[in-house]
Parts: structure tokens; C-alpha cells; sequence
């Protein structure tokens, strides 16, 4: 695809028509970045960045509703299936390794020359396709190659290491020998933990995580911690298991920490910023507690319990029949019969009706009874100590 023909794939992506309206009314609007990047290699753009010369502020409104950022001199606007991403042209000035840039108001071309890649270094007006791009931009592009815009870019913002992977593992681009020697030096700088981890976040949620994971191993072997797997033997069987309501990065990223012992994988998550929540499931996934008694369980009734309180994903990982018989069955067996039909039925409030609602449960996942009646009946069976 000609650069020129952006103009003509950007009427078929959602938020593209609203945009080159804006465009014909306004002026002075340029996609830019991974939008024209994703164009002009025929795929579709998950969001459209683009520079405006003039107020920001005042064409993001003619947009929708814009979420404005002053810091940076940017805003957003949320449509019907797309996202637009609204700035005005600016330099970046680190004042430390990894640390936030400070911008200032520059002309186009300028912005351009501040970008990540050369592959992301290209604008097109709109409406007409007019194309500016890094000189050799385009050439990149074509040839697959990853390369660095100056040799301290990777230490003005060492999150680009992961979205080199990222690139590298989704598009199958690979570095530029000096842009690969770089990669292999960077290091955190003052980069934030909550930095790193949503540029971690953002790779396992591409379509194949392990292939950027396996690229950031490749070239920046030190971004990962000792222990991690790229792609553990047990990952794609699991993704084969997990059902549509698991979470399917927190699966991958557990098969891969599988390795890691638990105290060290507590702290790179909390380091991470991971939230509690996503890194206790994370944790409790990876370690083997659920799987050695689920693949050693004998009958449906085993099988219920040795699964019992276990995270989906924690499931799938442990593989095998009986965690499908538990994902795509017995999890969704449920009793018709509650608590306080068995309190009704004479039985002592306490720990005991919990247990009796188990054996319930147990024997209508073997068949042994079916209806409120037998689940009644099957709960109450050696339950002693009933009370009138």
C-alpha cells in the first residue's frame, strides 16, 4: 500500500469517517504513528493517534467529548467502537533516565524526529495524503526493521524495550544491529514499577503474548526476572481449557512464573503495581496446590472437591480430563436446596451445614440424587446431631 492510499483504508475504520469530517472542516490534522503504521501494512489500527495544528482543546470537542491532559497538551475522545487521541506537535526532554518527559510546543516535523521507532515516525494530512515521514521510515516498514530514531532513546524511556517486543513478536519485525545492541544495554532507569507493569500488561494482552515475551528475552534478556518462561510447555493446552469468563493474561502470565518461587513472584507483582487482586490469582495459579490433586482425583465426587475454591485459570493450568470435566461441568452444578432448608429440616446452625450442602453437592455431581427431595435427603445422611 502507497501512503497515499491511508486516506482511502481510513473510510473503512471505525472512528475514520468522523475524523476525516473533521478534517475537511478544520485543517491542519495529521495521523500519525502506529494508526498510519497499522494502515499502511493492512491491518486495522486498535486506536488513531493524530496531531493537530491549532487548538486541541477546542477540535477534540468537535469530536465528542473530549478527556483533556494538560500536562501533556493531549486529549481523548471515546466513540462508537473508537478512540481517538488528540495533540498538538511537541518536542520531549527527559530530565532523567525514565523519568516523564517535559514537552514543548515544536512544529511537525519536529514531533516527528521525538517518536519511538522509525516505523512509527510517518504522518499523513487529512484529507489529502500528503505523507511526512523519518527519512528512512518507510524503508523500515518495508523491510520489517526496528529501529531506533538516536542512540539514547532507549535510555530516555526504557518502556520502548517493551514496545520493541511488542512489535516485534506481533508484526515479526526485528531490530537493526545497532538498534538491537542498544536494547541489550538498556535498563530501568527511573522508570516506575506501575510503568513497567502496564507495558507487561500491554504485551500479554496481545494475540500470541509468549512471541513479544520471547522477543524482550531475546534482546533485553534483563527485563525479565530469573525463573520466568516465555512460552511453558503447559500454556497452549490450558488456553485450549480456559473458558470464556477466565482471564486469559493472568493465565498466561502464571504458566510463565511458574518457576518462580512465591515470595520473589509476591514482590515483582507488587513492584509491578499489579492489583491485589490479579496478582493473588497470578500467584495462586502458578503453584501446583490445585493441580497434583485434581489430575490424582478418582470419580466426579474427587474431582469437586480437589477443584473446590480454585481460580479458573488455576484449573485450566493443571490440565487434563478432570480439569475439563470440572470447566466445562461439575463448576456449573448447583443445588436447589440451601441452608436454610436444612435448619428447617432440624439440622444445628453451624459449620455442619456447610458440610452438608457439600455432601449434597458431591452426590448429585455421581448421580445419586436429583430433585430438592434427594438433595435434601443426601444432605441430612450422617449429619447427626439434628435438633427438633
Amino acid at each position: 500500500m502507497e501512503a497515499a492510499d491511508v486516506v482511502v483504508s481510513l473510510r473503512e475504520v471505525a472512528g475514520g469517517p468522523e475524523l476525516l469530517e473533521l478534517a475537511d472542516a478544520h485543517g491542519g490534522i495529521w495521523l500519525v504513528g502506529g494508526a498510519v503504521r497499522d494502515l499502511l501494512l493492512g491491518r486495522s489500527p486498535g486506536e488513531l493517534d493524530v496531531v493537530v495544528e491549532g487548538d486541541v482543546g477546542e477540535v477534540a470537542g468537535r469530536l465528542g467529548e473530549p478527556v483533556l491532559h494538560e500536562r501533556f497538551g493531549t486529549a481523548t475522545v471515546q466513540g462508537d467502537g473508537f478512540a481517538i487521541d488528540l495533540a498538538a506537535p511537541r518536542t520531549e526532554s527527559y530530565p532523567a533516565p525514565g523519568a516523564l518527559p517535559e514537552v514543548a510546543p515544536a512544529t511537525l516535523a519536529e514531533d516527528i524526529e521525538r517518536r519511538d521507532f522509525t516505523i512509527n515516525a510517518i504522518a499523513v494530512r487529512l484529507p489529502d495524503g500528503e505523507v511526512l515521514a523519518e527519512p528512512r521510515a518507510l524503508a523500515d516498514l518495508q523491510s520489517g526493521t526496528l529501529r531506533v530514531l538516536h542512540p539514547g532513546s532507549f535510555e530516555d524511556d526504557p518502556t520502548r524495550v517493551w514496545r520493541m517486543a511488542r512489535y516485534a513478536g506481533r508484526l515479526g519485525f526485528r531490530p537493526d544491529e545497532e538498534t538491537a545492541a542498544l536494547a541489550a544495554q538498556a535498563g530501568p532507569g527511573q522508570t516506575s514499577g506501575e510503568r513497567i507493569g502496564n507495558e507487561l500488561r500491554l504485551i500479554l494482552a496481545e494475540d500470541d503474548p509468549s512471541a513479544a515475551l520471547e522477543a524482550l528475552a531475546e534482546y533485553c534478556p534483563q527485563a525479565l526476572p530469573a525463573g520466568f518462561s516465555c512460552r511453558p510447555e503447559r500454556l497452549a493446552p490450558a488456553l485450549e481449557l480456559l473458558p470464556a469468563d477466565g482471564r486469559r493474561d493472568l493465565l498466561v502470565l502464571a504458566a510463565c512464573v511458574a518457576a518462580m518461587d512465591t515470595a520473589t513472584l509476591q514482590r515483582w507483582l507488587d513492584d509491578l503495581a499489579f492489583p491485589a487482586a490479579d496478582r493473588d490469582l497470578v500467584v495462586a495459579s502458578s503453584r501446583w496446590v490445585t493441580g497434583e490433586p485434581l489430575r490424582a482425583a478418582q470419580g466426579r465426587a474427587a474431582v469437586l472437591r480437589a477443584a473446590r475454591g480454585a481460580p479458573v485459570e488455576a484449573v485450566a493450568l493443571a490440565g487434563g480430563d478432570n480439569a475439563a470435566l470440572w470447566l466445562e461441568e461439575l463448576r456449573h452444578l448447583e443445588l436447589e436446596i440451601g441452608g436454610d432448608d436444612l435448619i428447617a429440616a432440624g439440622l444445628e446452625p453451624g459449620p455442619q451445614v456447610g458440610a452438608a450442602l457439600e455432601r449434597a453437592l458431591e452426590a448429585k455431581a455421581e448421580g445419586r440424587c436429583s430433585g430438592r427431595e434427594e438433595e435434601l435427603a443426601a444432605a441430612l445422611e450422617g449429619a447427626g446431631g439434628t435438633g427438633a
